[in-house]
């Protein structure tokens, strides 16, 4: 009895911080007792759901309370102005504009301020015009604002030296008008100058109130460009890492395509070489040309030696023995419309062969030769119309009919891609198409089952300045073209044309 009397008094004697202790245990017990967080997708509409709701509410607004304000910064101003200030600064705004105003603050008129009738305009115009495609060059001065006359006489000054039709399209001009004598007149041309050819530049100024040219020519020098080097595991990657141009290397692969196997026939420890044309100008420009000789050489010996010739631009090699041409030639820009073989005849109604291939096209295209031959007939020839005939040796011969216009005439020679006449409807036909025959000893073959192959040989004089030149081309030392050019001294005369230089020598170093 005593015992349990003291232990109650010990209890009663318990210091406050055992009690809180307790008291905060015994809550934190409850509070996890409960769920604050239960899934809001179960037990809809129950207290437990509806407690999960209040705690995502209060959350919610407990995170909205604590939100940024990111309102704009509002900063004072650098200095404080009055009224008058401030209208100040208005009228040398735009604003009056959107009141119908000028901007700015007008004045009243002084004894200083003089009236002009009219304005004062620019005593020189400085412009530069560019030729456009397809442009003539006249209206392209007239539209740069030079009057008709002095257009018309500036076109045939430089159409006495260079042919406007030789000058290219995107030519710059740099063009200079004067002072115009009375109001309503086109200002006088001063100077004029621009570059006609890539070796010659042509200035035109008023001296004594006439127009002079003044022919510049500018010295070029034409030493081609000559590229070697050992073909390793890549014919195109060695030549491209020689410095040859991408569109030379094309051209130099598909020349020796024609004469070997480039996987096969090349080996690693053979040398390339190929000179292609090019132009140096002392102001300069450079200008690449085509490729003029493509070789192989084989222990220090020429493998394959081929070089261009001729205004076709055919490869031969140094025998003189042409590239061979073969393939199927179109003889019109158009798809075939009707085989080879029997047909109902659109306009006699009744089945019969039809001995060619039928082209659709529109009327006055071009038609080509579709290889090298002489014409053997050419005029009208029955249900044809116009109708030519080309004998290509061999026993062979093409036909083509229903021509609106004949361009050859009988006994000529033509050659491959040449145009022979237009598309028509001539003769038995409903509109206009080309119908094309082919013959084998005098009759009509498909032509789609031929191909035609050529092959050019040189001979005589011809052969001997292939020959010479193949000699001055081999020649050229490689990178000769890349030296620099020594001072030129005074041009005696203005270069010849480049339609003068074709089939002439060049000289070179």
């Amino acid at each position: 009895m005593l015992d349990q009397v003291q232990r109650g008094v010990h209890s009663r004697q318990r210091p406050w911080s055992e009690r809180v202790a307790e008291w905060r245990e015994r809550l934190y017990s409850q509070v996890e007792a409960i769920d604050f967080a239960p899934d809001l997708a179960q037990d809809i509409g129950s207290a437990r759901w509806f407690r999960g709701l209040g705690t995502l509410l209060g959350l919610t607004a407990f995170s909205l309370a604590l939100w940024p304000d990111f309102a704009p910064l509002e900063a004072a101003p650098a200095m404080h102005i009055d009224e008058g200030a401030r209208d100040e600064f208005r009228s040398q705004m735009i604003l009056p504009l959107a009141l119908g105003a000028d901007s700015g603050r007008h004045m009243g008129a002084t004894a200083a301020v003089v009236p002009l009738k009219s304005a004062p305009e620019r005593p020189r115009i400085e412009m530069v015009a560019t030729l456009a495609q397809g442009d003539s060059f006249g209206r392209m001065l007239q539209r740069a604002g030079v009057g008709a006359g002095d257009a018309a006489r500036v076109s045939e000054m430089v159409a006495g030296t260079v042919p406007l039709s030789e000058i290219p399209a995107g030519t710059r001009i740099d063009i200079v008008l004067g002072r115009r004598e009375a109001s309503g007149q086109p200002r006088p041309l001063d100077s004029l100058s621009f570059r006609a050819r890539f070796d010659l530049e042509l200035a035109l100024n008023r001296r004594d109130g006439r127009l002079v040219l003044d022919p510049r020519p500018i010295r070029v020098d034409a030493t081609p460009l000559r590229i070697r080097g050992v073909v390793g595991t890549s014919l195109y990657r060695a030549a491209r890492n020689a410095g040859a141009p991408p569109k030379a290397v094309q051209q130099y692969l598909r020349a020796l395509g024609e004469q070997l196997d480039l996987e096969s026939a090349l080996g690693a420890s053979d040398t390339f070489d190929l000179i292609v044309a090019y132009k140096r100008a002392e102001t300069g420009e450079t200008e690449l040309g085509d490729l003029l000789y493509a070789g192989v050489d084989r222990g220090g010996k020429p493998k394959v030696q081929l070089m261009r010739w001729g205004r076709e631009g055919r490869f031969f090699e140094a025998s003189g023995v042409g590239e061979t041409r073969s393939g199927l030639f179109s003889p019109v820009n158009g798809r075939i419309t009707s085989g080879f073989g029997m047909r109902r005849h659109p306009i006699l109604g009744y089945k019969r062969m039809h001995k060619g291939l039928d082209f659709k096209a529109s009327y006055g295209a071009p038609i080509y030769a579709v290889s090298d031959g002489r014409v053997e007939f050419a005029g009208r020839h029955g249900g044809h119309g116009n109708f030519v005939k080309l004998n290509h040796g061999g026993s062979l011969a093409t036909g083509y009919a229903h021509m609106s216009r004949i361009a050859v005439s009988p006994g000529t020679s033509v050659r491959r891609g040449q145009v022979i006449g237009y598309v028509g409807s001539t003769g038995l036909s409903t509109g206009p198409h080309l119908h094309y025959e082919m013959y084998r000893n005098g009759a009509t073959i498909n032509p789609a089952g031929v191909q035609f192959t050529t092959r050019a040989q040189l001979s005589g004089e011809e052969l001997a300045r292939f020959k010479a030149q193949l000699a001055t081309l081999k020649q050229v030392e490689p990178g000769a073209a890349l030296a620099s050019l020594a001072p030129s001294g005074a041009s005696a005369a203005v270069p010849a044309r480049e339609i003068d230089r074709i089939d002439r020598p060049q000289r070179l170093p």
